[in-house]
């Protein structure tokens, strides 16, 4: 990120709020332009004040934040927003995804996560948490939300997919080295261009993209 990224919040929980504010408020490349404590807000504060990106929670009293990304997405486009979420919130995470949002983390993220996913959401990638569930990584592939549709057919290696599957099943480098009898350094090698053809960041894309290109079962994860 070589440019200050003017940066929103939106959430009801004050204190959540709050600290979430402070942490981003001393990153350099990262201006905070507002908050907010429920979607109408929002949306008042982004009639006046420019963002590039939107932090906001799903629940929110007066207007929820899939209605708000709904409603700001329609006047610009260009907004990206990352939705902020509960661990058993899977429906209105691909609610928001559906909703046109570019990626999702759970309030319990790290500081390191948090700042990836303002990054990647920045430079137009998707991001999915890392700790994506299962059954939620299949309820975004039956979805409307497919961000694979535009592009090319990606091709990949006997080797690669079975990679992926264990990738998929939660597998260590280490332990897929083992299984298949390489390396680490050559399953780490592997998994960098996987994630790097997928462009994806994560296990979690992975399993999202797995579904959706048929290359794992949905069985296959339970």
């Amino acid at each position: 990120m070589n440019q200050q990224i003017r940066l929103m919040i939106a959430d009801d929980h004050e204190i959540f709020r709050d600290g979430l504010a402070l942490m981003l408020s001393r990153q350099d490349d990262i201006q905070l332009v507002g908050q907010a404590s429920n979607g109408r807000e929002l949306i008042e504060l982004l009639e006046n004040t420019q963002a590039d990106i939107v932090m906001t929670d799903l629940k929110m009293p007066g207007m929820d934040g899939v209605t708000a990304t709904r409603i700001l997405l329609q006047k610009d486009p260009a907004l990206k927003i990352i939705a902020l979420s509960m661990f058993d919130e899977e429906d209105l995470i691909v609610e928001m995804l559906e909703a046109g949002a570019k990626g999702y983390l759970l309030k319990n993220a790290d500081k390191q996560e948090i700042l990836e996913a303002i990054s990647q959401v920045y430079d137009d990638n998707i991001f999915y948490c890392r700790q994506t569930s299962a059954k939620l990584a299949s309820m975004i592939v039956k979805s409307r939300f497919d961000p694979y549709k535009e592009k090319e057919r990606i091709t990949f290696t006997d080797r690669e997919k079975e990679i992926i599957r264990l990738i998929c099943l939660q597998y260590t480098a280490q332990q897929i080295g083992e299984k298949i009898f390489l390396s680490k350094r050559t399953v780490e090698g592997h998994r960098t261009r996987i994630l790097e053809k997928m462009n994806v960041k994560n296990a979690a894309g992975v399993v999202v993209f797995a579904l959706k290109n048929n290359l794992i079962k949905e069985e296959d994860l339970l």
